[in-house]
């Protein structure tokens, strides 16, 4: 027995698979797997047969088309086909985690592709597959083109290429916005923005943390937030979300820092583990986060502080930005206003209102 690929477009009408594979069958040939790709043209489908050693290309061809199939394309296939395609894909996309240089092997290898290569511009309408030709856009500029003999390509393939390379985008724009911060201590640390990934650690950094910083940060008691809470605030819908980690083998979370955007303001806050306070890591974070939400386009920040969090309060005071500080009880409000040079702003507070600066 050969292993070997068909590819054929079929009517999509009810029925029409089932002729397709028992004109297979009538000349021994068994299906292991199939895929089915709708397409303007009808249903594609992708076969992978094993079939006996006497039956050549011509002889599955004849075989498709009496099955009412049509476009037939035919090659040769190895074992390694046998892996179905969402393992191929999940496969591939550890490889770009690993390594997002590999962008044009990975598709290479989804694709079967004889030749990629990569373009510096490439406009909208040159995106897409026409045949056996493909553009991808790279979300870092440029644009990826492939081209192989046969078969042609179809949607189901284009958008499969294009996650791939978004993923590879992501990858690569996460580890340029990770920076190394050293503490005036001389200690090191990596920055970063979270991902969904980083639960764990976040966990851990909360029951290290003790009781008090956390009300400090929370606000509202000092039990641990839910893990469904910490989730939303690793990926906010809008707004980013900073992690700082020891650069050694366990690389430990010790500090979070929020952004949390609504409307024209964005409000921010911090946790920092107490072993790794009064060391300088939460001012370069909060510096990190107004300088973040200065270049996404908010009107202000906000930040709520306990009147007695002397340590935030000195942290706000580095900044050394105009504020103005709104009183309610043991509760500060302070707005900082963005988008506007310090100088300009002026470091005048409002002295209604019970407001005064930092």
């Amino acid at each position: 027995m050969t292993l070997w690929r068909i590819r054929a477009t079929v009517d999509d009408r009810p029925g029409y698979l089932s002729v397709l594979t028992a004109s297979l069958a009538l000349r021994g040939v068994n299906i292991l797997a199939v895929q089915v790709q709708p397409t303007e043209q009808g249903a594609v489908d992708d076969f992978l047969v094993d079939a006996p050693d006497a039956l050549d290309e011509a002889g599955l061809i004849a075989a498709v088309e009496r099955g009412r199939g049509r476009d037939c394309w035919v090659a040769r296939s190895e074992a390694r086909g046998l892996v179905d395609q969402p393992t191929r894909v999940l496969g591939l996309a550890n490889r770009l985690v690993r390594d997002p240089d590999a962008t044009g092997e990975a598709l290479r290898t989804l694709l079967g592709a004889d030749s990629v290569s990569w373009r510096p511009a490439a406009t909208a309408a040159d995106q897409g597959s026409t045949g056996t030709s493909m553009v991808l856009a790279d979300p870092a500029g440029g644009a990826f083109a492939l081209h192989r003999a046969a078969p042609a390509f179809t949607p189901a393939e284009y958008a499969r290429a294009q996650a791939l390379v978004e993923l590879a985008g992501t990858v690569t724009r996460r580890a340029a916005e990770q920076v190394s911060l050293v503490l005036p201590d001389g200690v090191e640390v990596a920055v970063r923005p979270a991902c969904a990934d980083d639960l764990a650690g976040v966990v851990e950094l909360h029951e290290a943390c003790s009781p008090r910083s956390r009300e400090r940060r929370y606000l509202s008691g000092a039990a641990l937030p839910r893990p469904a809470r910490l989730r939303r605030l690793l990926e906010p819908s809008r707004g980013l979300t900073l992690v700082a980690t020891t650069t050694d083998t366990d690389g430990a979370v010790v500090a979070m820092a929020n952004l949390l955007g609504e409307g024209d303001e964005a409000e921010v806050a911090l946790l920092v583990r107490d072993d790794w306070q009064r060391r300088g890591l939460g001012s370069a974070l909060l510096r990190r986060m107004v300088s973040h939400a200065d270049r996404a386009g908010y009107a202000a920040l906000v930040l709520h502080v306990q009147a007695d969090n002397a340590p935030m309060l000195r942290t706000l005071r580095r900044l050394d930005r105009p504020n103005s500080v709104q009183r309610d009880g043991g509760l500060l409000t302070l707005t900082m206003p963005l988008g506007v040079p310090v100088r300009a702003a002026g470091r005048s507070a409002v002295a209604s209102g019970g407001q005064q600066r930092i």
